[in-house]
């Protein structure tokens, strides 16, 4: 599923080295959390949190495939 992340993320931003998702577990949950570069910040968002939105769309229909209950945070 990082991989899942990193890959749609790079392909928006302008410093795509600085994309890091690291994966955490608790009470049955899994949250990934994605930081970028500062500057990219805005790019990920997207108007309205419009980009952000259609992210965890993707990463909640690719758990769902699995069972799993999955949380995004980008900081």
């Amino acid at each position: 599923m990082t991989g899942l992340i990193e890959a749609i993320v790079k392909a928006l931003v302008d410093y795509p080295e600085d994309v890091k998702v690291t994966q955490d577990t608790t009470n049955g949950a899994t949250i990934y959390r994605l930081t970028v570069h500062p500057e990219d910040v805005g790019k990920v968002i997207g108007k309205q949190g419009r980009i952000a939105k259609a992210i965890r769309t993707v990463v909640y229909a690719a758990g769902h495939q699995k069972n799993e209950k999955l949380t995004l945070e980008i900081q």
